[in-house]
């Protein structure tokens, strides 16, 4: 077999498509029609930035209307890529720690380098162990520089607290402190230890309930924060000791009772408190608070679902659970504390405390105390709110 012709597919086996030949077929004269010159070589530009050709663009600079392959001069060429920059480039040291420095000023004021020594002070005894904490798992230096600053601008801000009667607490020494309980969430407690901690310089020390120390963070930041438990032994150690102790006798009844029932005392229980006051032979002062009623209003409870939930019964306020975590932020009521005068105990007998109806009879006399007072400051107050 002898060799046979190729012919490109698509040429149709006329000469002139695809097979090589000088002279153009009829399509491709048709496309070009005349013979082009070639033109002449030239240096390609270096690329530019698409930001600063869409700059020339907009504000019609030469560089928009200039034909392609033109080159810029040198004075008008475009800043060199970060890439392209040398790798020491960028913003000096000196600059960063003039930045760190104006902005430590404006947030901690003149006096942030004290500050930020005394906290990096602070870190280091942390680290290291070298702190103190007493018997109970009392933590003064959390306590004050953490608890207390955070409770602060609540009290003083949120709450705008007007303290009266604070002369009637002791500098030094034991003495107890009872107060009316309130507010469905127990922050009137809190509340108390900063007020008084600003007012006199001493920490109050919060007798709580078996719950506070069960649940969990909740009893580490109250051991750190000076609570112990609310039984007799442990309260009359603190008193001997010198300590400033707080009792809320009405426990959950009165921080879980309705809004309906505000500001009425609910029984002081057996007067366990009295008798650590009388074996102990320091002052009891009564503490009216008024305020926290409003802060979350109780409307309803849930008593099934607090049984299986093991707690003392579930709020359903006007906002909880209603708008969810937000319904947890307290309504910005006015408060009023009012320390009064103290009860002497030295002035009984030392057997006193083992007469029931001396301490019922004592118990009572402070109850209708802090409830007397509780009417004079409603009497006195003029919104719930200011």
């Amino acid at each position: 077999m002898g060799d046979a012709e190729i012919i490109p597919i698509g040429t149709r086996g006329r000469p002139g498509r695809g097979q090589g030949s000088g002279k153009p077929s009829a399509a491709s004269r048709s496309l070009a029609p005349g013979p082009r010159k070639a033109a002449p070589k030239k240096e390609r530009p270096a690329p530019q930035p698409e930001a600063d050709q869409t700059v020339a663009d907009d504000l019609g600079t030469p560089e928009a209307t200039e034909p392609a392959g033109t080159e810029r001069p040198a004075a008008r060429r475009a800043p060199a890529y970060a890439e392209e920059r040398a790798p020491t480039g960028g913003i000096p040291a000196g600059d960063w720690l003039v930045a760190f420095q104006h902005a430590a000023r404006e947030l901690f004021g003149e006096q942030w380098e004290p500050q930020l020594a005394r906290f990096l002070a602070f870190l280091r005894r942390r680290v290291t162990g070298d702190y103190v904490v007493d018997e109970y798992g009392f933590d003064q230096e959390v306590t004050e520089r953490f608890l207390m600053a955070a409770l602060r601008p609540i009290a003083q801000k949120w709450f705008r607290i007007e303290v009266r009667g604070i002369e009637n607490i002791p500098a030094e020494g034991g003495a107890l402190v009872v107060s009316n309980h309130s507010g469905t969430i127990p922050v009137d407690g809190l509340m108390t230890l900063v007020t008084i901690h600003d007012r006199t310089g001493r920490f109050l020390r919060p007798l709580g309930a078996d719950l506070v120390f069960k649940s969990p963070m909740v009893s580490t930041l109250a051991r750190k924060s000076g609570a112990t438990l609310a039984c007799n032994e442990d309260a009359e150690r603190m008193l001997r000791g010198g300590e400033l102790v707080g009792v809320w006798p009405e426990g959950f009844k009165g921080i879980g009772k309705p809004y309906a029932e505000r500001y009425k005392l609910q029984r002081f229980g057996r007067g366990g408190f009295v008798s650590a006051a009388l074996r102990t032979q320091v002052p009891i002062i009564p503490l009216s608070v008024v305020g926290a009623e409003e802060i979350y209003p109780l409307v309803a409870n849930l008593p099934s679902l607090a049984r299986v939930l093991g707690l003392p019964y579930i709020p359903v306020t006007p906002l909880f659970p209603w708008l969810g975590p937000l319904g947890l932020v307290p309504l910005p009521s006015k408060w009023l504390l009012e320390f009064g005068e103290p009860i002497r105990t030295d002035e009984f007998d030392v057997g006193a405390a083992e007469d029931p109806m001396l301490v019922f009879n004592v118990t009572d006399e402070v109850r209708e105390t802090i409830q007397s007072t509780l009417y004079s400051l409603l009497m006195q107050r003029q919104s719930v709110f200011r």
